[in-house]
């Protein structure tokens, strides 16, 4: 209480302040009957009782009539709460502060939401009067949980590790290839700043400049549109490191999240396990896996190998064919018809792919269309294969690789999702399962154009040491070192050992991905200058603080998020300017017809 003219807050009174004169302050928060109130500030609650002395009257009438969540200042005694009225469940329910003197500093005027964690708000409402909604014991622990632990991250690499804060400019110039960045227009004719997406090429320049560890709660831009779980601007745990290896940056990283892990969140084992970019796809179709529960995709190619099934040796005759399926424990009672159906028609909608469905009856039989297919010993193996048990159910897919592989892994959650919603117990909510994945391909062809391509991470990355002659002569077969951080099938962290050849980073650009390589030419020279090899990672803290708290949107742990559509629904930004303001910028607005019409209205 340094500093402030209270004496104490509503959450540390307890009996050891029996018979203490006191000062507190905060938000009346319930009052009942103009006997007592609850005050309420960032620490807790406290019970204030009420006078009902004559000699009191100008307070209670006071405190009786104040709105809830008005403002006030409250002077008076610690006393015991009454035998039998104590509140266990508060952590000052044994005591109670008798009133002598109030203030009221702000009345409330009527509220459009009740300021309580167990009422439902449209998010809509409730990022319009942010303000209000910050009030909340869930956003305002979430928002003390995050800086602790990025406190904690300082300490850490800072006073543990000899890391070196740096602020990098947000005016910069657009990066080729990535995500989409915001522009800024300047004073001169036609030219552009970007907003960047990350510090990346600072942090290069700076291991350039020979400060050897480079640590940043880095601001990072992107102009992806419509996202549901996505925010325009974002902040991620910045790191860069001169003379270090891709195992190097991994025991860093961990070491930094054990050190700064919230305690009441219990205790993260390291070293992290791995898995490669290839086994994450083959066995959970996805290169983020939530290794929370099993139901792993099983090839079963060589078992439906010798049957005489059409879609199957159809399948298996293309290069990169195959069978695989999921087993969905005790999908017979937890799945209705409806969900099987719904999981065969968001394989059908999404990936283009078909799904064949295999029931276990409860005498071991298999029931489905495929089985008049299939002899006795081809479905015993195919029970031993996916390890079936009476009342599972299996969702079999056939065709090219990734697309199968991708189609399960997407079924695989959704139908975690059903279970669970059904009253199936599989992912444990306080269990944090990290993992590193690692070996992805250095380039994928691009969507839009598959005979060009792309980086899977950025254009910055290194080849892996062992591919390094085929970047020269078959860049699609070349696997990078770029590692990702998953958290129970999420993305927290993404890095890479970067190039530091200017003539390695040269060729990636133009020969490669047919970029030009002039818009990066200061990098490019920075690396011809002695530049030490080097790498780094980013980790997103939105989303790593979110999983933490298990808030379900990065906009619960953001103190002022925007709306999926990019808007701050509060401060109504984006907005229009004038004319006459976008003038020194030249810049002219051209209206769209309908939107003309509706300025001129």
């Amino acid at each position: 209480n340094s500093f402030v003219t209270r004496t104490n807050t509503c959450g540390e009174l307890r009996a050891a302040h029996v018979g203490q004169r006191v000062t507190l302050y905060g938000w009346v928060q319930y009052q009942r009957q103009g006997l007592f109130l609850v005050l309420r500030d960032f620490q807790g609650l406290t019970q204030v009782i009420i006078p009902q002395d004559e000699a009191h009257s100008h307070v209670k009438e006071l405190l009786s009539n104040a709105p809830l969540e008005s403002v006030v200042r409250v002077t008076g005694t610690v006393a015991p709460r009454p035998q039998g009225q104590e509140n266990p469940k508060m952590p000052t329910g044994d005591i109670e502060v008798k009133a002598e003197t109030a203030e009221i500093l702000n009345s409330c005027k009527k509220l459009p939401f009740e300021i309580k964690d167990f009422i439902k708000k449209s998010e809509a409402l409730r990022m319009q009067y942010r303000y209000l909604d910050l009030r909340s014991s869930r956003l305002q622990g979430a928002l003390r949980l995050r800086s602790r632990l990025v406190m904690r991250m300082r300490e850490y690499l800072c006073n543990l590790h000899g890391f070196v804060d740096v602020e990098t400019p947000t005016l910069f110039k657009r990066t080729p290839g990535g995500a989409k960045e915001f522009l800024v227009p300047s004073r001169e004719a036609g030219k552009f700043y970007s907003l960047p997406q990350s510090p990346q090429q600072f942090k290069q320049l700076l291991m350039v400049g020979g400060l050897d560890r480079y640590f940043q709660v880095a601001r990072c831009y992107r102009d992806e549109g419509s996202r549901p779980d996505r925010q325009p601007e974002f902040t991620q745990i910045d790191i860069e490191m001169s003379f270090v290896d891709q195992a190097g940056i991994q025991r860093l990283v961990e070491g930094l999240l054990q050190h700064s892990w919230p305690e009441e969140r219990g205790s993260i084992v390291t070293p992290f396990p791995s898995m490669t970019y290839e086994e994450a796809l083959a066995e959970y179709g996805t290169d983020k896996p939530d290794t929370r529960f099993g139901m792993k995709i099983v090839d079963i190619s060589d078992v439906l190998r010798g049957s005489n099934i059409h879609f199957v040796q159809n399948a298996l005759s293309y290069p990169h064919g195959s069978i695989r399926a999921i087993c969905i424990p005790q999908g017979v009672r937890y799945l209705t018809n409806k969900d099987l159906g719904s999981l065969k028609e968001s394989a059908k909608s999404q990936f283009n792919q078909e799904i064949m469905e295999i029931i276990c009856r409860p005498d071991g039989s298999l029931k489905s269309l495929l089985t008049k297919f299939l002899g006795e010993k081809e479905q015993s193996e195919l029970i031993q294969a996916l390890n079936m048990q009476e009342g599972d159910v299996v969702l079999l897919a056939a065709g090219e690789h990734k697309q199968v592989c991708s189609a399960l892994g997407a079924l695989r959650l959704l139908s975690a999702n059903l279970l669970e919603a059904a009253g199936l117990a599989l992912r444990d909510p306080t269990a944090f399962h990290f993992l590193w994945v690692v070996d992805f391909p250095l380039f994928l062809p691009k969507a839009e154009n598959p005979t060009e391509l792309e980086s899977a991470h950025h254009p910055f990355t290194a080849p892996h040491p062992s591919d390094v002659s085929l970047l020269y002569s078959d860049p699609t077969k070349v696997r990078s070192q770029h590692y990702d951080l998953v958290l129970n099938g999420n993305e927290v962290g993404g890095g890479s050992i970067r190039i530091h050849s200017a003539q390695q980073q040269r060729f990636v650009l133009e020969k490669v991905l047919k970029e030009d390589s002039e818009v990066l030419s200061h990098l490019i020279e920075a690396l011809e200058f002695g530049a030490p090899p080097h790498g780094g990672i980013a980790l997103g803290l939105d989303r790593l603080i979110s999983l933490i708290v298990d808030a379900p949107s990065i906009r619960d742990v953001i103190a002022f998020p925007k709306s999926f559509r990019g808007r701050d629904l509060m401060g109504n930004a984006p907005d229009y300017v004038t004319p006459e303001e976008l003038e020194p910028y030249h810049i002219q607005v051209s209206w769209p017809l309908e939107e003309k019409e509706a300025k001129k209205n």
